[in-house]
């Protein structure tokens, strides 16, 4: 069993209770855009968050866990080593940061360069299955945010298929936050029709990493396999 959340067991019930909320909602959004909800992934974002609340996930069934501070993020692999999980690297990835990632989790959800993708590879310790590799997309054009311009994408992925350490999977992607549905919807298509492009020439992706908690259905609605859910489970970040 996993480890108690803490002393104070209204922890372990609110997390329990959001979690089943973020379910409930992912559950519906996909029965509504006639998708299988089994084929949409939740994966938690814990960053910030002590391991006693993901701990308390944990209890409530969630396996997959998402991190963007490496500082915050080996604490907590390591209190919770003895776990079934599988932990979900989804900040920028700097040079330094690569021999960590590549030993101790088992998604990179934000590669934007070659440099980054043949570290990784190159890092995976012997043995390991190889590191599941998003590659992020900067699809609306941001200033402000990590990703590739859409045009790019097509380059880094065939460099990347030929990395025996690291298997491309798919596109990640932060769009432009917006309170509009319909405009939220935009960007996540285009990105499954990058995607889409991107299998027609000849490789085999089968996730879009994209949706968070105020846009999740707009992501499921245009396909999304994997959504990226902090603050609807783990309340707002801790700085």
């Amino acid at each position: 069993m996993p480890p108690t959340a803490d002393s104070n067991p209204a922890t372990s019930v609110d997390v329990a209770s959001r979690l089943a909320d973020v379910r409930r909602r992912i559950d519906e959004a996909a029965t509504r855009y006639e998708r299988d909800p089994g084929d949409v992934h939740l994966v938690a974002i814990s960053k910030t968050k002590p391991a006693a609340m993901v701990a308390a996930a944990l209890d409530a069934g969630q396996r997959d866990f998402g991190e963007n501070y490496l500082q915050d993020a080996l604490p907590k692999i390591e209190a919770l080593a003895e776990h079934d999980i599988a932990w979900h690297f989804v900040g920028d990835i700097q040079s330094n940061k690569t021999r960590d990632i590549a030993a101790h989790f088992a998604w990179a959800h934000a590669v934007d360069r070659f440099k980054i993708a043949r570290r990784l590879s190159e890092q995976r310790p012997e043995g390991a299955a190889p590191l599941n590799v998003c590659i992020q997309v900067n699809i609306d054009a941001e200033d402000s945010k990590s990703g590739l311009a859409p045009d790019a994408v097509a380059e880094l992925a065939h460099q990347m298929a030929e990395l025996p350490g690291i298997r491309l999977r798919g596109l990640m992607a932060l769009p432009a936050a917006t309170e509009d549905f319909e405009a939220q919807r935009r960007p996540f298509a285009a990105l499954r029709a990058l995607r889409d492009d991107l299998n027609a020439r000849g490789h085999a992706l089968d996730v879009l990493s994209m949706g968070m908690s105020a846009d999740m259905e707009a992501a499921i609605a245009e396909g999304a396999t994997h959504v990226r859910i902090g603050t609807a489970i783990f309340g707002p970040r801790d700085r």
